[in-house]
């Protein structure tokens, strides 16, 4: 069974950064695409970023040029660094795997358990 175990969660003012970590348990890392998405007090979830199993990235607009995902599958594991943060980006974050990168939940087989993140201004 898959598990995905995420960290690197916090708070942390406006302007500043944070970096999290997605660990998989799982043999065939590298045929999958990974994600983070987030979800916000009273929103649905959204996507954040996902990266596929040979390096393609993409990005939410509201994230683009400030986050950056990344992959090592030899580690099995993805990480996203977090920069310039904003309130608005206060959420928790799920990590999760699919068979291909999109940006629907409905596509995500696997999820974490979350980890929250809080900006304050």
């Amino acid at each position: 069974q898959v598990q995905l175990v995420e960290s690197g969660g916090g708070s942390m003012h406006a302007g500043g950064s944070l970096t999290l970590s997605c660990a998989a348990s799982m043999r065939t890392f590298t045929r999958y695409a990974m994600s983070w998405f987030r979800q916000a007090p009273g929103k649905e979830r959204e996507f954040v970023a996902g990266i596929t199993g040979s390096g393609t990235s993409s990005y939410a607009p509201s994230v683009k040029g400030r986050f950056t995902i990344s992959r090592d599958n030899d580690k099995k594991m993805i990480s996203l660094e977090m920069n310039s943060l904003k309130p608005e980006d206060t959420a928790v974050y799920y990590c999760a795997l699919g068979e291909f990168l999109v940006r629907v939940t409905s596509a995500y087989d696997q999820w974490g358990q979350g980890t929250q993140v809080t900006v304050s201004s």
